[in-house]
This record gives structure tokens, C-alpha cells and sequence, in this order.
């Protein structure tokens, strides 16, 4: 077994490290434990292009700095944990669904490209399976990976915001320097350094959203505002500025950390990126959108 393939049984799904201040983190799609149960039909190097590839040591720091954080172990190639159970193409499973789909366009747009629940291609328009999977093991992809992990970011900025009357939550992502042909709906599209996403103002103020783009831009940095990145399912399911409830998705390109080829860290830039990552939560940490 190649040494990435762990076994997900061997280590929790999610990783919760409670906080103390207002400000919550997650990484949804940095998981590398392989369940056995995946079965895919391509091979680890390609399936682990859709990670994003290092983001939890981007983040280490944010811990010792008071704030919560959350880390999917599970690959997003196995379930998406920034998805929403409804977001399922269900020309993968054996039989009826009976739970309910999305209609909204836009999340149909994205299982067309194969990027629902549960991928059904690569960014680079793979097939990932030869199968079809089973009703019950989707379900159970759900039950011990979605849920918990949901579970586990809602718990936490409950809390931020039961303590201090508000919460700032990040959503942590990386992103190719280039978009992929099945990526977005912008294939092949150069990225910033920065993409930062509130999903057009609904899910966390414009103004503190703009805070970060600016910090950003201030140390050095390209930064794009909503575009070609939103947010997904986990800003929008948490973020409610008008309850002082901010959710913001955080993009950062690839390039400016490691190589994209062979997934390796490039050790001087990754230094430098976490020291402007850590000034960023200390910027949030000592502001109150409010």
C-alpha cells in the first residue's frame, strides 16, 4: 500500500480544536487518509490534484492564537465536505435516491462538471470510478464523514459567537495556479495570488470581507473579490452578518507554496506565506465587525 493510502478507520475523520476568541477555521478539503472503501479507478497522483495540498500546515499556527479549527481527514475526492447532501449526481448510484436534489442552476452547473457530493470527475475530467456505488455507501459516506464534520464547524462557531456576540469564520482553500478544464466555469483562467469569497456580500459583512482583501494586497499580494470563487455550502450555510455571523471562503494559490507537479513544499515560500496568513488572524482577531 503506497504510505499516503492510510486507512480511515486508523484516524478520526475530523480533527476539532476548540477556541477562544471570536474567529473559527476550517479546512475542508486538505484530508490525504484514503478510505479502502474508495475504490477509484485512477490513480492516487491524480486523485490527489483535487487536495488542497498542504493548507493545514499553512494554518498550524492558528491555535496557539485562540482560534478555532476544524480539518477534514477525508479526501474531497471521496466526499466534499463544501458541498450540500443535495448536491448529488445521481447517474453515479445503483439505485433511487429518495433524499432531496437541488434545482438551483448554479449547483447543477457544478454537477454537470462533475463536481457534486460525490465527484464523479477530476478537475482534469477523469473518470474516478469504472462503478457504480451504492446507495447505502453513499449514505454512509454522509453519515461518517459530511455529518461530523458539519457538526463539528457548527459547534464551534456557535460557541465563538455565544461568547463574544459575534463570529468571524474562515473557510481555508488552496487553488491551482491555473484553472482545470473541469475546475470551474472558468477553465483555464490564471488565478491571483488571493481569491476571497463572501458570496456577493450575503454571507459575511462587505466591509470586513474587503478588510482582508486590502491586508492582503498591502503585503504584497494579487487579490480577486468573488470571482471566479464565491464561497460554497459551508460560508453559505453558516454565514448570517445581519445575526453578526460572518463566513468567508479564503483561496490561495499553489504556486505561492509548493509545486503544483510533485505536491512538494516549497519550504521558503510556504515561511512566508504562513507569517502574512498570521497577520491576517491577528488582524481579525482584533476586529469587531459589529
Amino acid at each position: 500500500m503506497h504510505p499516503v493510502l492510510k486507512l480511515i478507520q486508523t484516524r478520526a475523520q475530523v480533527t476539532s480544536v476548540a477556541g477562544h476568541t471570536p474567529l473559527v477555521l476550517d479546512s475542508p478539503h486538505s484530508g490525504t487518509v484514503y478510505p479502502e472503501d474508495f475504490r477509484p479507478v485512477c490513480d492516487l497522483a491524480t486523485l490527489r490534484r483535487a487536495e488542497d495540498t498542504h493548507v493545514e500546515k499553512l494554518y498550524a499556527f492558528a491555535p496557539a492564537m485562540g482560534a478555532a479549527w476544524i480539518e477534514a481527514h477525508f479526501p474531497r475526492s471521496y466526499l466534499d465536505a463544501n458541498r450540500d447532501t443535495t448536491e448529488l449526481d445521481t447517474a453515479l448510484l445503483d439505485g433511487p435516491w429518495t433524499e432531496p436534489l437541488s434545482t438551483d442552476p448554479r449547483v447543477l452547473s457544478k454537477v454537470r462538471l462533475g463536481k457534486g457530493l460525490v465527484w464523479k470527475l477530476t478537475d482534469e475530467g477523469l473518470p474516478i470510478y469504472d462503478r457504480l456505488l451504492g446507495v447505502d455507501e453513499v449514505r454512509g459516506r454522509i453519515d461518517n464523514c459530511w455529518r461530523p464534520y458539519h457538526a463539528a464547524v457548527a459547534e464551534a462557531i456557535d460557541a465563538a459567537h455565544a461568547r463574544h456576540g459575534y463570529s468571524i469564520h474562515i473557510n481555508c482553500h488552496s487553488m491551482p495556479a491555473i484553472a482545470g478544464s473541469h475546475a470551474t466555469d472558468f477553465p483555464g483562467l490564471v488565478h491571483a495570488d488571493f481569491v476571497i469569497g463572501d458570496r456577493d456580500g450575503s454571507t459575511a459583512d462587505p466591509a470586513l470581507s474587503q478588510r482582508i482583501c486590502e491586508h492582503l494586497r498591502a503585503r504584497g499580494y494579487s487579490v480577486d473579490y468573488n470571482h471566479p470563487y464565491k464561497g460554497v455550502e459551508l460560508v453559505r450555510r453558516h454565514g448570517r452578518p445581519a445575526e453578526h455571523r460572518h463566513s468567508i471562503q479564503v483561496e490561495v494559490n499553489r504556486k505561492l507554496y509548493m509545486d503544483e507537479a510533485t505536491l512538494a513544499l516549497d519550504e521558503a515560500g510556504a515561511a512566508r506565506l504562513r507569517q502574512d496568513l498570521q497577520s491576517m488572524v491577528a488582524m481579525l482577531l482584533a476586529t469587531d465587525p459589529r
